[in-house]
């Protein structure tokens, strides 16, 4: 989970989200995200859940999310008619009342589209009681609070849903307004068409005829949004519904035809038939050469001639369909040329996510050190001096007791010429390891360290905890790198976000005495784009050749970069998955400031799962991280 605006998200919930938009749609590109307020986006193809759920309980908030994309995804794509919205909206500026109006249109059409979502799915029923019940209470809650404060639109407004939603024929609404219930009653006839309506149009014609009504007694607009119109950009529609918007083929650029001599052209109208009887399809539908073309010359070539198909046709490379059963390869399972061309530029120009295809990965060496890092630097092992020693006191004694072990008469391994024991002993030892001279660590590490501006006040006794990493792993002769990571907020242009990788260590140097002072290089610098740097760690950690691998990550907030707040998380989140998957081990540590909260840990948790390590102050650093590599060591022996 991360914060935005001081609101909690859940990846796995929005992951859940993204694939609910995506496969009710039927729009492939269609991405799902939390704005204020559900609708979709024709221009930026989003559809959006609103962030008045936030504030609701877990199973509130579940509901209402997925009701907002069945709204959108199954109601407002199919069923919501774009030029009605297209004329109410300038229909609204007769009218001195506009947000009420779109209010009121939202609401109401959200009404007729949920009946129909209900019939066609019964199953989504129980989320639109829950949601409902929810904005049932919100609503009266707001009510009272309206009153209070003499906010006379907002307050009918809440009537209005309260009105509709109702379990009984005449709800009582106590301390409301008799102005407002005076306004509530004229306006009943019309709301109760309502669930008579049976088109957008009809929604429409029920909203204008309310707000002629309050534009005689009601002089100022209401003051809150509850709900945002369901179409952004909508007058950039061409089409009657969404969907044939969404997934139109434009025509050709060109509209120039193809001049022909028809004296020089002749026509013959004669089939010419290439099929035998053993292949003959006749009750398939079959369409070879399908191309949608958006370039090109008309041209008034004709021809109503044809042939069945043939064996061969099938193995054209960018021309698809179905063949009947032959001797020869069947192709029917390859994907054309041209689909496998594509999905490799996908896979080329998305290699690091499509939250970060502007990204660039700059590398920044360290200097040599200077006298004041390399003296710094000392100050800092003798301080988790005690803690070296212990991991490793630990560590030795855990390799002496493996070569100490016994590697005869054994219940496994290899089979021993002594087979007497299976005769005299119930439960014969009749094995032995062979000795094998290999290391014992077989293991390669990579830390990651958070360089964000954030970090300011921190990174001084982060370094403390890098130094441990650093001299434990030296100290076993065990290859790993020490990376800083950081984006330059100050050089971001449209297309281009720079990323730079401060190389502490790499593989290659790790183990060099006069090469450990370079980790006080480590300074707090712009933004974090922790997806991206995930995925670049875990490209040369990929290539290793050692059986364990692990990446560690330092880090003290969400991520924050150009164009990365609403989804960071969510893409970081994906990166650690996608590093587990390649059997690199992800732990994420937090390095707070003081005490951690709730929400901390669900920030963490939402990121890296159980792998994780808080550290409430981060001069605590070298005690909290000790036990994590010792863990870490132990498993690799």
């Amino acid at each position: 989970m991360y914060r935005f605006h001081h609101n909690i998200v859940d990846t796995q919930l929005f992951r859940q989200l993204q694939d609910l938009s995506t496969v009710l749609s039927g729009v492939s590109d269609l991405t799902f995200t939390y704005r204020f307020g559900s609708y979709i986006d024709i221009l930026d193809r989003e559809v959006t859940a609103s962030r008045m759920w936030d504030k609701a309980k877990f199973e509130y908030r579940v509901a209402g999310l997925k009701t907002d994309v069945y709204l959108r995804t199954i109601g407002t794509l199919s069923y919501t008619d774009v030029r009605a919205v297209q004329q109410y909206v300038q229909a609204l500026h007769r009218f001195s009342l506009p947000k009420f109006g779109r209010n009121l249109f939202a609401l109401l059409e959200d009404i007729r589209l949920e009946e129909q979502i209900k019939q066609e799915r019964p199953g989504t029923k129980n989320v639109f009681l829950q949601r409902k019940a929810y904005l049932k209470h919100q609503f009266d809650k707001d009510r009272a609070a309206h009153v209070t404060r003499g906010l006379a639109l907002d307050e009918l407004f809440c009537l209005i849903y309260l009105r509709l939603q109702s379990d009984v024929a005449e709800p009582g609404f106590p301390r409301a307004s008799e102005e407002q219930l005076v306004q509530l009653k004229r306006l009943a006839a019309n709301l109760y068409e309502v669930f008579e309506a049976k088109s957008t149009s009809d929604i429409a014609r029920i909203c204008e005829q309310m707000l002629h009504v309050l534009s005689e007694t009601s002089h100022y607009d209401m003051i809150h949004d509850y709900f945002v119109l369901p179409i952004r950009h909508v007058h950039t529609s061409a089409k009657n519904t969404l969907f044939d918007e969404l997934t139109r083929t434009d025509p050709l650029e060109n509209d120039d035809k193809e001049e022909l001599d028809e004296d020089k052209n002749e026509y013959i109208d004669e089939t010419f038939s290439t099929w035998h009887r053993e292949n003959e399809n006749s009750d398939r539908k079959q369409t070879f050469l399908q191309f949608e073309l958006e370039v090109g010359t008309k041209t008034n070539m004709k021809g109503n001639g044809a042939r069945e198909t043939e064996d061969g046709d099938q193995a054209m490379g960018t021309i698809q369909g179905a063949a009947g059963q032959t001797k020869n390869k069947d192709y029917s399972d390859l994907e054309s040329l041209d689909k496998q061309e594509n999905k490799q530029g996908q896979r080329a120009e998305n290699v690091y996510g499509e939250e970060n295809k502007d990204a660039v990965k700059l590398l920044k060496q360290a200097d040599a050190p200077t006298k004041s890092e390399v003296a710094l630097y000392e100050a800092y092992v003798k301080d988790v001096e005690p803690y070296k020693r212990k991991l490793e006191n630990i560590l030795k004694k855990t390799i002496e007791h493996k070569q100490n072990a016994p590697r005869t008469n054994i219940m496994a391994g290899r089979l021993s010429r002594k087979l007497l024991p299976i005769v005299l002993d119930e439960k014969p030892r009749i094995f032995y390891k062979k000795n094998e001279k290999s290391k014992e660590f077989d293991a390669v590490f990579t830390l990651l360290i958070d360089c964000s501006a954030s970090m300011q006040g921190k990174m001084e006794e982060t370094k403390r905890g890098v130094t441990l990493f650093h001299e434990v792993l030296k100290a076993f002769q065990i290859p790993h790198s020490i990376i800083g990571f950081w984006e330059d907020a100050m050089e971001v242009k449209e297309h281009y976000q720079p990323n730079y990788f401060h190389v502490i260590h790499a593989f290659t140097d790790s183990f060099y005495e006069r090469n450990g002072p370079k980790i006080m290089q480590l300074e707090p610098q712009e933004d974090n784009r922790d997806g991206f740097s995930i995925r670049v760690a875990t490209e040369e950690l990929a290539v290793r050749r050692e059986k364990n691998k692990f990446l560690l990550v330092f880090s003290d907030g969400e991520p924050a970069a150009a164009n990365y707040n609403q989804n960071g998380i969510v893409d970081t989140n994906l990166a650690v998955m996608e590093a587990r998957k390649q059997g690199i081990e992800v732990i994420g540590t937090f390095l707070a400031d003081g005490e951690i909260g709730e929400l901390e840990d669900h920030f963490m948790q939402n990121i890296y799962g159980r792998e994780r390590i808080l550290v409430p102050n981060v001069a605590e650093l070298p005690e909290h991280f000790a036990p994590l590599m010792k863990k870490l060591l132990l498993k690799a022996l």
